[in-house]
């Protein structure tokens, strides 16, 4: 019966009208849909970017269930990927810029390319890193100044390099980029570390890691790159230059929820509310992954969040359509 809505009202092209679109195809939305195309559903994965989301800017997965030994993040990708795949689920790389909630609860989903119509959607459109907002660091961007260890570092070999955080992704990709740099500074604003333990540990016993704290920086100089950075000392007060050749900025995340803004609910921080059910309080609907508020962002909470969504957005359209 839907079909013939989606046909003769809505859209011509039959290929545009699915039961679950999901937006990003990140560990959530790579989750939500091998569980949507295992149940049978016609399943889209819409990426605008790149497949795998955060993770894909990251080297290495040790804390995952499963691999024991841990696993390169892009083959960690592929398996997703690949398995979302094998159960039917489509990847399309469209961007998501609208969605409508049509009278009879459909969805009608606007992309830079066209437009979708679906019985659920399910937005798994992640976060991005939050940024410094001082000097110097979006005229330098891309020449020195970095939010992706794995892209930038092999530029920077026998390079003094400083990592802006405190929290997991400022000390694994810290680490991470002792393999090229000369010296590396993790510098923070703070003394105590949201980083868990066994990171902190490892960056204390790597030698060419140095921590800078109470600290903020308040200017990246350079003129065709990076050159050095200011830093304020928060308790002394002190001003001081550091040289170095690149700024790898990992103070948080802002969640990608511009596309659910006047239509779901959001927190102060911009993350989209959902109950246990992963449901957002409109029929239909689903937030998941780093969008959404929660109390952690890890790969395999997001996994988690996928799975719930497509098992109560198969439940939705069983009951509505």
């Amino acid at each position: 019966m839907l079909e013939v809505k989606f046909g003769n009202i809505f859209n011509k092209s039959k290929d545009r009208n699915v039961d679950i679109l999901i937006i990003g195809a990140g560990p959530a939305g790579l989750t939500a849909g091998m569980y949507a195309g295992r149940a049978g559903l016609k399943t889209i994965v819409l990426e605008k970017e790149i497949i795998g989301g955060q993770l894909s800017l990251t080297d290495f997965i040790e804390d995952y269930p499963g691999f024991p030994e841990g696993i390169k993040a892009s083959e960690f990708i592929n398996q997703l990927k690949k398995h979302a795949e094998n159960f039917g689920a489509r990847i399309v790389h469209e961007e998501a810029v609208k969605i409508d909630i049509m009278s009879d609860g459909l969805k009608k989903v606007t992309t830079d390319k066209g437009e979708w119509f679906a019985k659920a959607i399910i937005v798994a459109t992640g976060a991005s890193h939050k940024k410094l907002g001082v000097k110097g660091e979006k005229e330098l961007m891309g020449r020195g100044v970095s939010i992706c260890a794995v892209c930038d570092g092999p530029f920077f070999k026998n390079k003094d390099i400083a990592v802006i955080g405190g929290g997991d992704s400022a000390f694994t990709e810290a680490i991470y980029l002792t393999k090229f740099a000369r010296k590396v500074f993790i510098i923070h604003i703070r003394e105590q570390f949201r980083a868990q333990k066994i990171y902190i540990e490892r960056a204390k016993n790597n030698p060419k890691i140095e921590f800078i704290l109470n600290t903020i920086i308040t200017e990246i100089k350079g003129k065709q790159k990076v050159e050095s950075i200011v830093l304020k000392n928060l308790k002394t007060q002190e001003i001081r230059e550091l040289p170095c050749s690149a700024v790898f900025i990992f103070i948080g995340l802002v969640p990608n929820s511009k596309i659910l803004e006047g239509i779901a609910k959001l927190d102060d921080k911009g993350a989209v509310i959902t109950n246990e059910k992963m449901e957002t309080g409109i029929p239909g609907i689903y937030a998941v992954g780093d969008v959404r508020n929660t109390v952690l962002r890890q790969a395999v909470t997001a996994a988690s969040d996928g799975a719930i969504a497509a098992m109560m957005a198969e439940s939705y359209i069983t009951e509505n359509f």
